[in-house]
């Protein structure tokens, strides 16, 4: 098995510090909104590393940490705590918030096949852990106070900018050009390891300083470090905490224990939507519920999540949600066909696929290439009940509920159903293909070959409403 190091920049062959265990290190969520569909791409990366290394014979203990506390409006140590400014807007206390929302984020999880890792620690349950992680810092010099908090002094940590490939002084002058810096800091880069909190912040505890609450990065440093110990395997997260928060990350437990803690550092890339950012000003940070309301299967989603490399931006439009969803569809369709048959295929064809399927994964998590495989398969001209149980040896690391499904009528898409030639299918792919190449003679084109079949596409704002007539070809 290969994974791309984003430490090294280099595809490495995986080597685990205990042959039978990896351990695992994810960031999770901070639970004071909804998660979007781009955090979600973020977990779906994370879910199939989970389901690769188990393909790969490995046992797991992995650590998903629940930010409830601590993470600040900006992630550079200023502004409101997000946990509290939530609690204000919607009139609840922060643990309130925090236990709303950490149940969606669950319930978005199991709605995406989204294993959930062995260990799921909150940061306001491990508020100890993270004041010894502080004062051990503080001990060995890398750690001082102000009248505001207990701040990491980067420029004792030699190797800091090492993840990230940006060397200390454009830290420092990059810090130095936001506004409100704090005057009291030694270089304007260093960082909270613990905030004094005034008497109106709510949550606050006792700590050596005073009372105060810990910084968003030293909970992530103390968390792993308890359950995984002072070295472990794989720590994955979003490319946006690269520079700030696993940079401090490192700095933190290296200082603290002396070596290196983590030996591959894994990160999932952004979800574009049409090209741009995600943003609440746009209203385009869709959720997956958001998808649900718009007619989406959420597995339409993740097989959507499947056709691109984790470490590869991916762009979402209603367009590409309706092929996914239509895919999807087929899929389920043709693993019916399959099921209903006896014959048998040429010896050793299917252990062929399995080998294919097995490489493409465990070279740095190469979907869409096992994904190929399985349409390969899935499209061999002989029907038989072979090709689904190769089918469902893929799910386990696609998770689509292949199992569940075979067979099945779509319930979320009125063109669905076994009943509906496979031609409709290929069609509606290539129509959705032409329209993003700008072929608008050809999507007209088949658009008409489809209504004259009995399907009629309308395009809305959402994306496109497929119709079934009574009258459907047989």
């Amino acid at each position: 098995m290969k994974v791309y190091n984003t430490l090294t920049r280099t595809k490495e062959e995986f080597r685990p510090i205990d042959s039978e265990t990896v351990t695992v290190y994810s960031c999770g969520p901070t639970v004071y909104s909804y998660a979007h569909i781009g955090n979600m791409r973020t977990y779906v990366f994370m879910d199939i590393l989970r389901r690769v290394l188990k393909l790969n014979g490995y046992k797991l203990r992995h650590v998903m940490n629940i930010t409830d506390v601590g993470h600040l409006t900006s992630d550079a140590d200023e502004g409101e705590d997000k946990m509290e400014k939530a609690a204000k807007s919607q009139s609840k206390t922060p643990w309130e918030i925090a236990e709303y929302y950490t149940g969606v984020f669950f319930s978005d999880l199991k709605r995406l096949n989204i294993e959930t890792p062995e260990i799921t620690p909150k940061a306001t349950d491990h508020i100890e852990e993270m004041i010894e992680f502080v004062k051990g810092l503080c001990d060995k010099g890398y750690g001082y106070e102000t009248s505001d908090g207990i701040y990491y002094d980067i420029s004792r940590f030699k190797r800091y900018g090492r993840l990230s490939r940006m060397n200390l002084e454009d830290q420092i002058a990059g810090a130095s050009e936001r506004v409100d810096v704090n005057n009291e800091k030694r270089h304007p880069a260093d960082f909270a390891l613990w905030k004094k909190a005034p008497k109106e912040h709510i949550m606050q505890w006792p700590s050596p300083w005073g009372m105060g609450y810990p910084g968003w990065h030293i909970e992530c440093s103390a968390m792993s470090r308890k359950y995984l110990g002072d070295r472990f395997d794989i720590h994955t997260g979003g490319v946006d905490h690269i520079p700030i928060h696993h940079e401090n990350e490192i700095a933190q437990s290296e200082a603290l224990t002396g070596h290196k803690t983590v030996n591959y550092w894994m990160h999932g890339e952004f979800l574009l939507v049409d090209n741009g950012k995600m943003s609440k000003s746009l209203g385009n940070t869709y959720t997956i519920s958001d998808l649900a309301e718009k007619g989406y299967s959420p597995l339409a989603y993740r097989y959507f999540c499947l056709n691109g490399n984790y470490r590869n931006k991916l762009n979402f439009t209603w367009d590409a949600m309706d092929a996914a969803q239509v895919s999807l569809d087929r899929l389920y369709e043709t693993l019916g066909k399959h099921k209903a048959e006896d014959d048998s295929l040429p010896e050793g064809l299917a252990d062929e696929w399995k080998k294919e399927f097995t490489d493409a994964v465990s070279d740095d998590l190469n979907v869409p290439l096992g994904l190929g495989i399985l349409w390969k398969a899935l499209r061999y001209p002989q029907k038989s009940r072979e090709i689904y149980e190769f089918a469902l040896f893929t799910d386990e690391v696609l998770g689509l509920s292949m199992e569940e499904n075979a067979g099945k009528d779509n319930k979320n898409n009125e063109c669905g159903g076994s009943d509906v030639p496979p031609e409709v299918y290929d069609l509606i792919e290539e129509r959705t293909n032409a329209k993003k190449n700008k072929d608008y003679k050809t999507a007209d084109e088949i658009r008409d070959k489809l209504k004259a079949m009995g399907i009629t596409l309308i395009d809305t704002k959402e994306g496109v409403k497929i119709v079934r007539e009574q009258n459907v070809r047989k």
